[in-house]
Parts: C-alpha cells; structure tokens; sequence
C-alpha cells in the first residue's frame, strides 16, 4: 500500500504533467496562430502609417540610399533631419528638397563614428528641431578586399561606423521614445548579415552585428508589454550607389543591382507598415531560410551557382 508521500508524489507529477500539456496545447495553437496571421499578412498588405508631422533623422542621407530616403519622407511630409559628414552633399540634399517645395529639411554635420560628436550633435537637433520619432541608422562603409589585406584602421573604421555609431545615435534618441512610449528605429543591415561573402569579411561582422543587436534589443523593449516603440531591419542586396565597386554577377537579367530609389521606396514601406525586417528584394529572405535548412555542402553547392560576389577593390 502506497504511503502517504508516495501518493503525495504522484499528485504533484499528475499535476506537473497537466501543467506542461496544456502549455504545449497553448504553445501549438499560438505557433497556428502566428502562421495563419503571416498568409494573411501576405495576401491583405496592412496600410501603410502616416509620416506626416513626423521628425525623421536620416544619417548618411547626403547620397545613395539616404538622399533617396530623404527625398520620400519629405514628400510624405514629414521634417527631415540630416547627417551626413560630407557637408557639400548634405546641404545639396536639404537644397534639392526645398525645391521640390517639401517641408524643410535641416542638415547637421555630424561623425557618427564619434560618441562625442553624435551626442553634441543630437541635442542641437532637439532644440533646433524637436523630438526625434523615425531614427534610420543608414550611413556605413564597404571596403572590398580579403581580410589579411584590410590595415587595422581600416576594419577600426568598419566598426565605428557600421556598428558602434548604431549605439550611440540609439543612446541620443532612445532615451526619449522610451520616455513618450513613441517612435520607429530603422536600421539597414545587408544580406551580407545573413550569409558571409569573401572579400568582405569585416563588413560582414558589421552587418551580422547590426542584425544581432537590433533583434535583441526588440526583444529587451517587448518585455515591456506596454511598449509602442517599433523596430525594422533591412537587409538589402547590392545597391548601385557606388559602394560595389567591381560585383560578380552570375545571373545579370536576374539579380541586378538594386536601384537605389527601388531600395528606399522598400525601406519607408516596411517602416510604415510596421514589418520587423526585411530583405531587398524580399524573396531573397525565403530563399536564405530554405537553404540555411539544407547540409553545408548543399548550402555551397548552391552559393557557387548563384555566383554572387565582389571582386578586391585592390586589383
């Protein structure tokens, strides 16, 4: 005959079983859940948000992708802020949307790079402008060569403006979306962050990087269940705004370089529709999905077909 411990035992065991089959009951139908609201997703596109009124600090917007990026949200009317430390091209920026007769846009010189300068910075912006509510971590640099050929100030470079400045423009704004509950972080990555590509070891670090800190720091501001601030990755493809010096190009007709009004008119739609990340063009995030699914060697097999790559900018 079971003694009273035993049978106590075997209560606390049906219970802790109970307990764990309804939480992987609840668990399954929340992962059913999530699945049906994706093909929804997919088939009825959510509206996109209004940027009207909206402070948009753009850095690197004095060309490529930035510039195209101000352009658009100027349009939208919102007041666009930009960085840029190419003063010529930043205020070249500010000229062209003027005459377009948007709302005005401000240039700030600023070394995002530098904590200091960023910080200094951004105050100015705040008394000459306002709140920030749309930060969009854009600027970075690719040199193109095999590690072993890059100097140490050079991948120091990569770092600074790639990853840590990223820390700094969040450590500027963040503070006060926290404190409103209010405002969208954006931050470019590449497809270079979702697979390694030779020539371009550091600037893959600093696009895994970015991916990394952006995905845990969403996850950091979820835990508040109360928080409205929202999060965007964007990993494009090569983008011709003359960072690809000498791309490899296997299929031209179909993987050409992204165009760079093409890749920021994708940026302010995932923002605006409050998509968590995304690649340019977007198949290429299924495609990386399926295939990281599959043995090493098939993953090669299938890198070396596509043939994708950059030349050394050295050669």
């Amino acid at each position: 005959m079971p003694t009273n411990n035993q049978v106590q035992d075997c209560g606390t065991l049906i219970v802790q079983v109970a307990q764990v089959t309804a939480d992987v009951l609840i668990l399954l139908f929340q992962v059913l859940y999530a699945f049906i609201l994706s093909i929804v997703t997919l088939v009825v596109r959510k509206q996109p948000k209004s940027v009207r009124g909206e402070i948009v600090l753009i850095t690197g917007a004095g060309h490529g992708i930035g510039k195209e990026l101000a352009f658009l949200y100027a349009s939208q009317g919102a007041t666009v802020v930009i960085w840029d430390i190419n003063e010529k091209n930043g205020t070249q920026t500010v000229k062209e949307i003027e005459q377009l007769g948007h709302p005005k846009a401000h240039f700030f010189l600023c070394d995002v790079s530098n904590r200091e300068n960023v910080l200094t910075v951004a105050k100015d912006v705040q008394q000459k402008v306002g709140d920030v509510t749309i930060l969009i971590n854009n600027a970075g640099i690719m040199p193109t060569h095999p590690l072993l050929e890059h100097s140490k100030d050079e991948i120091q470079r990569i770092m600074d403006i790639n990853v840590m400045a990223h820390f700094w423009t969040l450590e500027a704004f963040l503070p006060v979306m926290k404190k409103h509950n209010y405002g969208h972080i954006v931050s470019l990555s590449s497809t270079a962050g979702i697979f390694g590509i030779p020539n371009l070891v550091p600037y893959c670090c600093s696009k895994y990087a970015v991916r990394g800190l952006m995905e845990a720091l969403y996850q950091e501001c979820r835990a508040d269940k109360k928080n409205e601030i929202k999060f965007t990755s964007i990993y494009p493809y090569m983008v011709d705004t003359g960072l690809c010096k000498k791309p490899i190009i296997k299929f031209q007709n179909l993987m050409p370089l992204v165009n760079p009004k093409e890749a920021a008119a994708e940026i302010m739609d995932a923002q605006r529709r409050d998509l968590n990340e995304i690649t340019i063009p977007r198949y290429i995030f299924y495609a990386h999905n399926l295939c990281r699914m599959l043995p090493l060697k098939a993953q090669l097999f299938i890198f070396d077909f596509v043939g994708v790559g950059l030349e050394s900018d050295l050669s």
